[in-house]
C-alpha cells in the first residue's frame, strides 16, 4: 500500500488548510485510516483517525473542533480540514492506513505510513 499525503502549505493563523491522502495498492474501504504530525524537535503524535465505515471518529484534544476528518472510500482517499489554525499546529503531516483503531481509548497504530506533508501556520 502507497499513501501520498497532499496539500500542506503555508497559512497565516487563523486559516485554513486541506489535506488530502490517496491511497494505492489496494482498496482501504474496509480498513481504518488517520493523521500523525511531528513538529520540529517533538515526538510524532496523533492528530485524527476514522473507521471503515466513516462511522467513528477519533481527535486529538489540541484539534478537537478545528479539525475534521473524512474519506471517500470510492476514490480510495481521506482527506483532513484544518481550521482556526494556530502557529502549534505547524508540523509534517502524515497519513496512515490500516492497523488498529481504538475509538474508545482516542488510539490507532497503523499498519501503513505514507509520506509527509508539511503544514506551516505563522503567527
Amino acid at each position: 500500500v502507497q499513501l501520498q499525503a497532499f496539500g500542506g502549505g503555508l497559512v497565516q493563523a487563523g486559516g485554513s488548510l486541506s489535506l488530502s491522502c490517496a491511497a494505492s495498492g489496494r482498496t482501504l474501504r474496509r480498513s481504518a485510516m488517520g493523521w500523525f504530525r511531528q513538529a520540529p524537535g517533538k515526538e510524532r503524535e496523533f492528530v485524527a483517525a476514522m473507521n471503515w465505515s466513516s462511522s467513528r471518529t477519533s481527535y486529538a484534544d489540541s484539534v478537537k473542533g478545528r479539525f475534521t476528518i473524512s474519506r471517500d472510500n470510492a476514490k480510495n482517499t481521506m482527506y483532513l480540514q484544518m481550521n482556526s489554525l494556530k502557529p502549534e499546529d505547524t508540523a509534517v503531516h502524515y497519513c496512515a492506513a490500516d492497523g488498529l483503531l481504538t475509538v474508545s481509548k482516542g488510539t490507532y497504530v497503523p499498519r501503513y505510513w505514507g509520506q509527509g506533508t508539511l503544514v506551516t501556520v505563522s503567527s
